[in-house]
C-alpha cells in the first residue's frame, strides 16, 4: 500500500538548506515543499514563504493552514530559540532537537560538563565567567591552548592560541562583549593534537545511527592558513574514518550522549554533528552542533542515495531503529565561494553570472549559501556565497570537477580557496 505524500517545510536560507531542499525534492513522499525565508536557489526547489522563524505562532498558524506534516529546521539559533518545543506542543512534528537539548550547541560548558558525567573523551577544560581567573588558568596551562565563547558566535567564537598574548586577548575579546551573551562565559581547554573529522549521526531520542563521513575546511586561505571561517569547503567521505574509528565513536561518543541526554529528561532527536579529533588515543570530541554542518551537508546529500524524507520522519517519530541510510560510493567535494573581504568586511549586493554553466558539468550542483534576487539578476548577498559541489570516481576527480565549474561562475568579487580535499588526495595518490 501506498504511503500518502505530505507537505514540509523547511526553515533556513543558506546552502545546508538548500542541498536539504534539493534532497528532499526527490522523495516520492513529498507533496509540497515550502522554505522559509529560503535563497534563490531553495526557490528553484520550494515555494518560499515569508515567516519569521522566531515567530513561534506564525509558523503554527502557516503549519496548520497548509497542512504541514513536518518541519524540517536547518539552522541552530531557531533549534536553541525554542522553535521545535512550540511546534511539538502544537502537534506538529519537527525534526531537530528541543531548546533544552539543542543546549549541546548552545553550551559548550553544557556539553563539556556532559562528556565529564557521561566519561566521553574530550580535552581537559575548565569554565569561566570572569576575565582574571580564566587569563591565570590560561598562563598554568601555556600556550597552545583553545579559547571558545560558552555560547553561539556563528562559528567566530574559538580561538586556537598559539600563545599566550593570543590566549589573553581572545579571553579580554569574550568578556569585552565581541560575542555578544555568547562570549559571557569561556570554556579554555587543552589544544588537542590530531586530525579533524566532522562525524553525523541521526537520532530518534534512543536510538542513533550514523551517516556518512566528512572532512571540512576552516580556514580561510590555502594550505589550511589564515583565519577560522564558517567553512570553506569540505569533501566526503574523511579517509581518515575507518570501520573501526566509526565503531569506536558510536560507542564511545554518539551512544553515551544520546543516553545521557535521555537520562537528563531531554532526549535528542535531530542531528548529532560531532567534531572530532583523532589523536593518538583515538576519537575525542571537540564539540557538537545540534544540526548538519555547512558545508558538510552538501557533500552528504550529494552521496546519499536512500530517501532523506523518510529518514528525517522516522526520527521525529522515533523510529530509526533498523534504518540503514545508503550512500553512493563516490566521493563529494564542494567548494565555498565567498564574499572578498570575508571573513571580515565584505561587500554585498555584487553581481554574479555563470551559474547555469557551472550547473552543466557532470555531476556538479552549485547550492546557493548567501545570494539573493535584485531587479532580476542574481547577487551576493553573505559572506559565504556558493556551495560548487561535485561527484567523482575519486576525491581529486570530485575536485576537478569542482574548480572546472567554479571557472564557468562569473563573480569577480568572489574568491575560493585552490585545495580543498589535499588532504584526501595527498592519500590517494
Amino acid at each position: 500500500m501506498a504511503q500518502s505524500r505530505i507537505n514540509v517545510l523547511l526553515i533556513g536560507s543558506g546552502g545546508r538548506e538548500h542541498a536539504l531542499a534539493w534532497a528532499l525534492r526527490k522523495s516520492p513522499r513529498l507533496d509540497r515543499l515550502f522554505a522559509a525565508p529560503g535563497n534563490p536557489g531553495i526557490g528553484e526547489c520550494a515555494s518560499l514563504v515569508e515567516l519569521d522563524p522566531y515567530d513561534f505562532p506564525a509558523v503554527i498558524g502557516f503549519c496548520r493552514k497548509n497542512a504541514v506534516r513536518l518541519v524540517v529546521v536547518g539552522p541552530e539559533a531557531p533549534l536553541v530559540a525554542g522553535l521545535v518545543d512550540a511546534l511539538e506542543k502544537a502537534g506538529i512534528k519537527a525534526f531537530g532537537p528541543t531548546q533544552q537539548a539543542a543546549q549541546l550547541e548552545g553550551s559548550k560548558g553544557y556539553t563539556k560538563d556532559l562528556c565529564t558525567e557521561a566519561g566521553i573523551p574530550t580535552a581537559a577544560y575548565r569554565r569561566f565567567t570572569e576575565a582574571a581567573p580564566a587569563r591565570a588558568y590560561a598562563s598554568e596551562m601555556g600556550a597552545p591552548i583553545v579559547v571558545k565563547a560558552d555560547g553561539i558566535a556563528a562559528g567566530k567564537g574559538v580561538v586556537v592560541a598559539e600563545t599566550l598574548d593570543e590566549a589573553h586577548a581572545a579571553i579580554d575579546a569574550c568578556f569585552d562583549g565581541a560575542f555578544g551573551a555568547a562570549g559571557a562565559e569561556v570554556v579554555i581547554e587543552e589544544c588537542l593534537v590530531g586530525e579533524e573529522a566532522s562525524f553525523f549521526a541521526i537520532c530518534d531520542g534512543k536510538t542513533a545511527i550514523p551517516l556518512a563521513t566528512a572532512q571540512d575546511h576552516k580556514r580561510v586561505g590555502d594550505g589550511d592558513t589564515g583565519p577560522n571561517t564558517g567553512g570553506m569547503g569540505a569533501y566526503s567521505p574523511a579517509p581518515i574514518m575507518t570501520q573501526a574509528l566509526i565503531d569506536r565513536t558510536m560507542a564511545e561518543i554518539i551512544n553515551p550522549t544520546v543516553a545521557a541526554m535521555a537520562a537528563r529528561g531531554a532526549p535528542f532527536k535531530g542531528v548529532l554533528y560531532a567534531g572530532l579529533m583523532i589523536t593518538r588515543k583515538g576519537p575525542e570530541l571537540i564539540e557538537y552542533n545540534v544540526r548538519f554542518g555547512d558545508p558538510e551537508c552538501q557533500v552528504l546529500m550529494m552521496r546519499l542515495a536512500s530517501d532523506l524524507l523518510e529518514i528525517l520522519l522516522a526520527a521525529a517519530e522515533g523510529r530509526l531503529e533498523g534504518i540503514a541510510p545508503e550512500w553512493r560510493e563516490e566521493p563529494a567535494l564542494t567548494v565555498v565561494m565567498a564574499a572578498k573581504g570575508y571573513p571580515g568586511n565584505y561587500e554585498k549586493g555584487t553581481p554574479i553570472g555563470g551559474i547555469e554553466a557551472a550547473d552543466a558539468f557532470i555531476g556538479t550542483k552549485v547550492f546557493h549559501a548567501g545570494t539573493a534576487l535584485k531587479d532580476g539578476v542574481l547577487v551576493a548577498n553573505g559572506g559565504r556565497v556558493l556551495n560548487v559541489t561535485a561527484l567523482g570516481a575519486t576525491v581529486a576527480e570530485a575536485q576537478k570537477r569542482a574548480y572546472q565549474a567554479v571557472a564557468a561562475i562569473d563573480w569577480p568579487d568572489g574568491f575560493c580557496r585552490s585545495d580543498i580535499g589535499w588532504r584526501a588526495i595527498t592519500r590517494e595518490v
